[in-house]
């Protein structure tokens, strides 16, 4: 028993050492200014509270959706940051291919992806060329909708996301004086276990709702792709 004892004092002891160093290096790298790990910084920031953005970090712009001959010919116009690239998305009904359960689960997947709430993907904006993971995506609601709540739209539009906490609401408007609502919020992906930053705003137009959402890998690429969601929202105009 004396022996265990002593065994498990030593082991102790080492793990108090150990974690001394630890916490040592981690100080040294704060002091040098290295980069936190992506772990902490998504944990630190996916509970922090939404915080506005400075227009220092305002984006580059690189190109324009929205407009006839676009990529994307949407409701709404909007600017693009320097390397996003934007591309349409198909909407359009699968073949029925051979009719097996393989055809039926990709055409319920494709069904999931395509449709959140009552509102359709229409483009998605690729932030991979600039030097990060995710997209900006724009969702587009049936037309004769003009006289819709905004908020009450942007809530269906979170609401259909799933797993989504701390939702705060405002109203915005862009530099052409297009108003709507936007939503800041978590999303906890329940495969990952994981809990990220995601953010969307929408204004109500003749042609129908539209809705520009930014997710991200994490909550660390979501806070690096801001500034194009903002250049977006500034730049926001009707087509």
């Amino acid at each position: 028993m004396a022996v265990g004892r002593a065994v498990r004092g030593t082991v102790l002891a080492q793990m108090a050492l150990l974690a001394g160093v630890l916490t040592g290096c981690a100080e040294s790298a704060e002091d040098g200014d290295a980069k936190p790990s992506a772990s902490a910084t998504k944990s630190a920031k996916a509970e922090a509270e939404p915080e506005s953005e400075s227009s220092e970090d305002a984006a580059t712009s690189g190109g324009s959706v929205g407009a006839a001959g676009s990529a994307c010919e949407l409701p709404v116009t909007f600017d693009t940051a320097e390397k996003w690239e934007p591309e349409a998305v198909e909407t359009g009904a699968p073949d029925g291919g051979s009719g097996s359960e393989e055809d039926e689960l990709a055409a319920e997947l494709a069904e999931g992806l395509l449709h959140q709430g009552p509102f359709t993907a229409a483009c998605e904006i690729d932030a991979k060329p600039a030097g990060n993971i995710g997209f900006l995506r724009v969702w587009t609601g049936a037309a004769g909708a003009e006289d819709g709540d905004a908020e009450a739209l942007l809530k269906e539009f979170v609401a259909a996301e799933g797993n989504t906490s701390k939702a705060e609401y405002s109203a915005f408007s862009s530099d052409s004086d297009v108003s709507g609502t936007e939503v800041q919020y978590l999303y906890t992906s329940e495969a990952l276990e994981e809990t990220k930053k995601e953010r969307a705003f929408v204004t109500v137009t003749p042609d129908g709702p539209v809705v520009v959402h930014l997710g991200g890998l994490d909550t660390q690429e979501h806070e690096e792709m801001l500034p194009a969601y903002e250049l977006a929202k500034r730049t926001l105009s009707t087509a």
